[in-house]
């Protein structure tokens, strides 16, 4: 498995982080690891193909968003604890704004 790059916490911007959270799939996805465990590809229900969520992946942690932790031929993935060191209460507004999953309504 390749080297997972992360960018250092005080390279983490407010700018980029709401980039990165303004996409509907990279949202379901951080819905997903709000519940503070980590989690791998399958717990991620998202109406995309393996490389868009490869892609998706990407963008939130090049944005500081998430901590991808490649263990053998899989890879791991959880918030960043120094997302909500450096904003705090970020992402719980951005996702108690958004409208509930098809999940959540069912």
């Amino acid at each position: 498995m390749r080297r997972v790059v992360h960018p250092p916490a005080e390279q983490i911007n407010l700018a980029e982080v709401l980039s990165a959270l303004g996409d509907p799939i990279r949202l379901e996805i951080v819905k997903v690891l709000s519940d503070g465990r980590e989690h791998v590809q399958p717990d991620f229900v998202v109406p995309v193909g393996q490389s868009t969520l490869s892609y998706h992946m990407k963008t939130l942690r090049d944005a500081g968003i998430v901590f991808s932790r490649p263990e053998g031929t899989r890879c791991f993935v959880s918030l960043r604890a120094e997302l909500e060191q450096k904003f705090p209460g970020l992402l719980a507004a951005v996702l108690r704004s958004t409208r509930p999953s098809a999940a959540e309504r069912a």
